[in-house]
């Protein structure tokens, strides 16, 4: 069966984990600060704290800046649900802002037209903005609403590794307050589970990194070896030597796996040029996707078609499509709580009717390719 998304594993990551199990240290040991070394000078910057996983990360920033109570956080609703969630888990009340159907990313300018109305700048604390499916934001923009209303920027850029921004891949860092990893099987490099947090201030590193491990010092005193000091609330969202090994290895191929999900991404192109069934995500020309995702939009009801059909149809051919995202607002567990969104979330809701993630990741074969191809042609132009 073909899924839409898979890992890429070789005998140079077998051997680099291997090579851990066999040391003394699995956990706290020099693999993870080796492998926090080598995110900082790929993603250019100089404070790294690897962690367990994406979620986590987000959870982290969420419990520094503390976020209370009638606070107000920017997110979109078309992610994973956690870029919300971790804004709940600290009491504060999630801000759902409708997408650009071009780029499927937040709408900055909504933020901006909202931030003009006293009550809601008041409580307005921070921006959390996805790179959606690898394609990066309009950060500029973005910048400049944060500095003008004194707001937290940050990128959620689990989608976007090895993505470029006006041609620089290093970029996350540059805009933003705080930069978000995930590497999840399925992403662009992997640790299994695993993320990281980026930072430009060594005062917001020292602590989050400490509530990393339970807020926890230890060696404090070379009299009483023994002896630690907790200084803070924190958590167990440490990422273990082995995840850490592996994401070593994984990096150094990062340029050559974003190079072959661009040339797939670019093959799929092609072929659906000026099939106006089926809308493709809208990528600036001074930016490059990593393409995470190959996400499309087909009007179903247009072609007299459902959702339902297609995947039922692609299932028999053996492959598995997906769908990225449903709206987070539309969860069950999201009417119990409190949330704001923009008074129309046309974009968001169209998206959700229509989007379809076509498979997408490194040794997905070329025949497979056309056959996903003549599929999707078939299916929608019948």
């Amino acid at each position: 069966m073909i899924n839409y998304g898979k890992h890429f594993i070789d005998k140079n990551d077998i051997n680099a984990v291997v090579s851990v199990l066999k040391n003394k240290a699995l956990t706290q040991g020099q693999e993870l600060n080796l492998f926090e070394k080598k995110l900082g000078q790929y993603f250019g910057s100089k404070y790294v704290i690897a962690v367990s996983n994406g979620t986590s990360a987000l959870n982290l920033i969420a419990k520094y800046l503390k976020w209370k109570k009638n606070d107000i956080v920017f997110c979109s609703p078309i992610t994973f649900s956690a870029g919300s969630n971790c804004i709940i888990n600290q009491g504060a009340t999630p801000f759902f802002i409708d997408i650009d159907l071009q780029t499927f990313n937040i709408d900055f300018k909504l933020i901006e037209k909202l931030l003009k109305n006293k009550n809601i700048r008041k409580k307005a604390k921070a921006i959390i903005a996805t790179d959606f499916a690898g394609n990066p934001c309009d950060w500029d923009f973005a910048k400049r609403i944060a500095k003008k209303y004194n707001l937290k920027l940050i990128n959620d850029n689990c989608h976007a590794l090895g993505s470029s921004y006006k041609m620089k891949k290093n970029y996350a860092i540059k805009f933003a307050d705080f930069v978000v990893h995930s590497y999840h099987a399925v992403k662009n490099f992997t640790t299994g589970e695993g993320g990281a947090i980026f930072v430009n201030s060594k005062e917001d590193y020292k602590q989050i990194k400490l509530m990393r491990s339970h807020g926890i010092i230890k060696d404090i005193n070379k009299k009483k070896p023994w002896d630690s000091e907790m200084e803070l609330l924190g958590f167990n969202y440490r990422m273990t030597d082995i995840q850490a090994a592996l994401g070593t290895s994984q990096l150094k191929k990062l340029n050559l796996f974003v190079n072959k999900r661009q040339k797939i991404a670019e093959y799929y192109d092609r072929h659906f040029k000026g099939i106006i069934e089926i809308r493709r995500q809208t990528v600036d020309k001074d930016n490059k996707s990593s393409y995470h995702l190959y996400p499309v939009l087909i009007d179903f009801k247009k072609i007299n078609q459902t959702k339902e059909k297609l995947f039922s149809f692609f299932k028999k051919k053996k492959i598995n499509l997906q769908v990225h995202y449903k709206p987070t607002y539309k969860f069950n567990y999201y009417r119990k709580v409190k949330f704001l969104k923009c008074k129309s979330m046309k974009n968001s809701e169209i998206f959700y009717k229509q989007e379809v993630s076509l498979p997408i990741y490194v040794g997905l074969p070329k025949q497979t390719q056309k056959r996903i191809i003549n599929f999707i042609k078939s299916f929608v132009l019948k």
